[in-house]
């Protein structure tokens, strides 16, 4: 057995709010009995494993997950140190959906002319990955990870997360902290930006409204942010306008996926889970998870994709 399969763990413990939704989508398909769709879905389960652990394989500080679906492939984020300090020995890994390494160092700092200091979270749009980083976004070939450029955002002090809107706007949040004696502190910079069609960023929310702003998605009303500094998902529309949404068990709110109902997946530090978050309504989908940073989702598989930052491994998990 390969160092990879040794330290990959996998067991049977299935999400039930996942596992619900699953079922409940699956009852749906016209004209198939719902007893019959639940067995074929119970018989799937038994079939793929309902959790994977990658660890002990070398991610470092892993702070955000991609799927690409183009590849097949999941994309991690490893800052590899202080999220605040520009080393350049950030590097991005490549998983496979069965939890192997595929590449480890896909796309490192520091080598064949890379600049990476401490990435985060990632959008793709057409053939290019955008990689937030400090005060840079960065930009590589999705699938040869070749450099593409960068899009320095004045001022920034702790970009994080990366979303593209149904238009193609690229957007980044800047969380507006950095490194101090007591731990982590405010700088001011707190933003949400989009950039332009000349490839400048250009602020559409700033301040101590925005609580630290983490996590972000986009759909057809605007964008939806997740502050660390909070517990209250944030609506933004085109003019900047804020309004605060449901607040969540929990605080502390990194990562947020939209699923294609429309309902979120929000993970949460304070609460060690990643909350489904459905308009009135909030249950625990991934819970006893520490740390959880900037999930990513696998729609074609139905898992939640977890990077655990302070134990440099990867939760995978599945909702068949």
């Amino acid at each position: 057995m390969s160092g990879n399969r040794a330290s990959r763990r996998l067991d049977r413990t299935v999400v039930p709010m996942l596992l619900a939704a699953a079922l409940a989508a699956a009852c749906e398909r016209g004209g198939q009995p719902a007893e019959e769709t639940e067995m074929e879905s119970a018989a799937e389960a038994m079939a793929t494993p309902s959790s994977i652990t990658v660890a002990e394989v070398g991610l470092q500080t892993p702070e955000s997950v991609l799927h690409d679906p183009a590849a097949d492939v999941y994309i991690v984020a490893n800052i590899n140190g202080n999220p605040t300090d520009k080393d350049n020995n950030g590097f991005l890994s490549r998983i496979t959906p069965d939890g192997e390494v595929a590449e480890l160092k896909w796309v490192e700092g520091g080598q064949n002319g890379v600049t990476l200091h401490a990435p985060k979270g990632m959008a793709i749009k057409g053939d290019t990955l955008f990689v937030a980083d400090i005060d840079t976004v960065r930009m590589f070939h999705r699938e040869t990870g070749a450099v593409l450029g960068a899009r320095g955002v004045p001022n920034a002090t702790f970009l994080n997360d990366m979303t593209v809107g149904p238009d193609g706007t690229v957007y980044v949040t800047d969380m507006g902290m950095r490194a101090g004696a007591a731990g982590f502190e405010p700088t001011g910079t707190a933003a949400v930006y989009r950039f332009g069609p000349d490839g400048q960023p250009q602020a559409i929310a700033r301040g101590d409204a925005l609580s630290a702003p983490n996590g972000i998605v986009a759909d057809e009303q605007g964008l939806i942010v997740v502050p660390f500094g909070g517990n209250r998902p944030l609506r933004i529309d085109a003019s900047g306008n804020i309004t605060p949404m449901d607040s969540l068990p929990a605080g502390a709110l990194d990562g947020v996926v939209r699923l294609d109902d429309g309902s979120l997946l929000v993970s949460s530090w304070d609460g060690q889970a990643v909350y489904h978050v459905m308009p009135g309504h909030v249950m625990v989908a991934v819970g006893d998870v520490q740390s959880p940073a900037d999930i990513g989702f696998d729609r074609q598989r139905n898992r939640v994709l977890i990077p655990i930052f302070m134990d440099n491994r990867l939760e995978i998990r599945s909702g068949q």
